[in-house]
């Protein structure tokens, strides 16, 4: 774990109220995994006063990237940030996705924001791996592909790919893996998570989840972002124990 500045390269917009902050990696000589996240530092100020926790999106060999969205005053914040300012950054922190033979194929289900861990993700799938990303947005404006292929839409409206949520979806492509194993790894909002908490019970799939939450330190000291656990110990920290659990650890 480091606490760096580092400087921006670029902050663009990639869809509706969406953005890749790119950085620079000099000062953090360390391995990163996929799933692993930063608490970024929104200005020198003590407004906002909180950091904001935001996965890793991509990783290249002099540089790393976040990819999030606007919405409050600390994202819009960052987004206004310009290519050369200095930038406080916190990581890398938590655990990450774990990938392996095991399973004939993946299907990563982003919704909305969701998808900013997998680009990195995908890079780290091995030429036999097979995957499908499953990217659920509101509206077409929403939609991207920055980073991603064997990518498949869901919206709400229609207005892009398939009509409905990223579940729906997920339970149509499955028709064609009828006697393969599979596994879900999926990043989105607690709502959608309890659907598919449901729904891969009852059709008995491994699903790993990278939770979404407020967090002060970013790594256990504050204890702001705990979670409820099906175990010995009552709840686990988003921050220190995940961000990325097996669903059926855990109670949403």
């Amino acid at each position: 774990m480091f606490i760096e500045n580092t400087k921006v390269i670029s902050n663009k917009k990639i869809a509706e109220n969406t953005f890749l902050l790119e950085v620079d990696k000099e000062n953090f000589d360390c391995n990163f995994l996929p799933g692993q996240f930063f608490n970024l530092q929104v200005s020198e100020s003590s407004f906002p006063l909180l950091r904001r926790p935001f996965s890793i999106s991509d990783v290249n060999e002099t540089s790393f990237s976040f990819m999030y969205k606007v919405v409050g005053e600390g994202t819009k914040i960052i987004s206004e940030k310009k290519s050369g300012e200095i930038i406080n950054l916190l990581g890398p922190l938590g655990n990450s996705f774990e990938i392996n033979n095991e399973y004939e194929h993946y299907f990563l289900l982003g919704g909305g924001i969701g998808i900013a861990p997998f680009p990195f993700l995908i890079k780290t799938f091995s030429e036999n791996q097979n995957y499908s990303v499953l990217f659920g947005v509101r509206t077409k404006s929403e939609s991207h592909t920055y980073g991603i292929n064997n990518v498949s839409f869901s919206s709400d409206d229609g207005s892009i790919g398939f009509k409905g949520n990223t579940i729906q979806l997920l339970d149509k492509k499955l028709e064609e893996f009828k006697n393969k194993k599979v596994k879900v790894l999926a990043c989105g909002p607690n709502p959608m998570f309890r659907a598919l908490q449901k729904f891969v019970k009852e059709k008995e799939i491994d699903c790993d989840v990278s939770m979404e939450s407020t967090m002060a330190c970013g790594f256990g000291i504050c204890q702001g972002c705990p979670i409820d656990y099906k175990g010995e110990e009552s709840y686990k920290l988003i921050c220190k124990d995940g961000p990325v659990f097996n669903i059926k650890d855990i109670i949403i």
